[in-house]
């Protein structure tokens, strides 16, 4: 159970990471399509900067015993979020939905897009069972 909770913890940092890196790498392209979505500008001006900034947060988090919790919890909502946009757009929420995903992301349709979504936050509600799951429960009290 632990192995498969690294595995599961080091994909996660690896996603979030290379979210990250593909936000900045192509930032002025990233806050342009922020800027196209149908959220007020302040909003997209919000989330230009402390989109990547929370992925790299979580990764850094995830990558120490210390606050491997916090990264997983932190992880499950932005999952939670990204996942609940691609739902919206699949259910025509919006007239338009350009796609402010990055790298290999951005060439997915919204249906695998959402699978990949839903993938990681299966894999992140595994590692935070398996985290209370190594807990060993405290020993009865005997008289």
């Amino acid at each position: 159970m632990k192995t498969t909770q690294s595995f599961i913890i080091s994909l996660l940092i690896m996603l979030f990471i290379y979210a990250a890196l593909s936000k900045l790498l192509t930032f002025s392209d990233f806050r342009q399509q922020l800027y196209n979505q149908n959220f007020s500008h302040s909003f997209a001006a919000s989330l230009t900067y402390c989109l990547p900034v929370a992925e790299i947060v979580t990764a850094g988090l995830l990558s120490f015993k210390r606050t491997v919790l916090t990264g997983l919890f932190l992880s499950a909502i932005l999952l939670v979020a990204f996942t609940g946009y691609i739902s919206l757009v699949m259910l025509h929420y919006w007239d338009r939905v350009p796609c402010s995903c990055g790298g290999i992301l951005n060439h997915m349709s919204w249906t695998a897009h959402l699978i990949f979504n839903w993938f990681f936050l299966i894999l992140n509600l595994m590692a935070i069972y398996f985290h209370y799951a190594e807990r060993k429960p405290p020993a009865l009290l005997t008289d």
